[in-house]
């Protein structure tokens, strides 16, 4: 193993020192800063004729579940993006809309671009997939709540004729 290559290394906090360790290599490394750690394993590695890039990573439940969120995050802009080419929104309109970097915007329409099918087949696969969180979404003026719609079509009322032509629901004679 004495050729370059790259390690990934996770590190735990215990007290007020970091702790990285390769128990498979038989490298250990501890510092008070990550940087020190760093350092440390990677002299540790050197010191077993290993030359390789380390890179740490560090582990604790709020990084846990900073890193979840923010995939979350990315998974739910990917599909937004999608959903916003699909329907035709310039691009400049999708980053003011979602608020994310236009660089970010611009590599999402760039991979829906590449896929065999278009952004079509990311909504798709999305679609089937079961959400994440449990909360739904609300449902957009394009696509009005199914059990609303349900409700507003068992009504004859003048008030709900007029709520099933505001939702574009015609009622079955």
């Amino acid at each position: 193993m004495s050729e370059a290559e790259h390690i990934r290394c996770q590190t735990h906090r215990r007290g007020r020192t970091w702790v990285a360790s390769l128990p498979e290599l038989g490298a250990y490394g501890h510092g008070r800063t990550l940087k020190l750690t760093h350092e440390n394993i990677t002299q540790a590695l050197s010191l077993l004729e290993i030359s390789a890039e380390v890179t740490l990573v560090p582990v604790t439940p709020e990084l846990e579940k900073l890193r979840a969120a923010h995939d979350l995050y990315t998974a739910a802009l990917r599909h937004t993006v999608a959903a916003l080419a699909l329907r035709r929104v310039s691009m400049r309109d999708i980053v003011t809309a979602t608020g994310a970097p236009a660089k970010q915007v611009q590599q999402l329409l760039a991979e829906l671009a590449a896929t065999p099918h278009g952004p079509s087949s990311d909504l798709e696969t999305a679609e089937r997939e079961p959400a994440a969180d449990p909360v739904a979404p609300a449902a957009t003026p394009e696509q009005p709540d199914p059990s609303a719609v349900r409700r507003l079509g068992s009504r004859s009322s003048a008030a709900s004729r007029t709520a099933r032509r505001a939702a574009g629901v015609r009622r079955a004679r």
